[in-house]
């Protein structure tokens, strides 16, 4: 698993377009977003370095989180959908299906 802190993520379509680039890298991560706090958890088979890449590629600038304290403390302060909101009946939203955070999320 590895966290990004990506602050120039700033909406939903960023992070469907970060969502968009790790897929097109690795077809099966999992991925924690969180817009509010500006973190992207992914969990899956690319390296941090090409999980970079690609989000550098989509046009953000993702900073590897390397203190897990830090990274639970800021993961675990929202919930749902993973706008940040923290909505507890709210659902992930999953890229592999094309879906859009802000589309998917309880916010919309």
């Amino acid at each position: 698993m590895v966290t990004f802190q990506v602050n120039d993520m700033i909406c939903g379509h960023c992070a469907s377009a970060i969502s968009r680039a790790v897929v097109a890298v690795d077809k099966n991560a999992r991925m924690d977003i969180r817009i509010q706090q500006k973190l992207v958890r992914v969990t899956g088979t690319a390296s941090a370095a090409e999980l970079a890449k690609a989000i550098q590629a989509a046009g953000y600038t993702p900073q590897e989180v390397q203190d897990d304290s830090v990274k639970a403390a800021a993961l675990r302060g929202s919930g749902g959908c993973g706008c940040g909101c923290g909505t507890p009946n709210a659902t992930a939203v999953d890229a592999r299906q094309q879906a859009t955070t802000a589309a998917g999320s309880c916010c919309s």
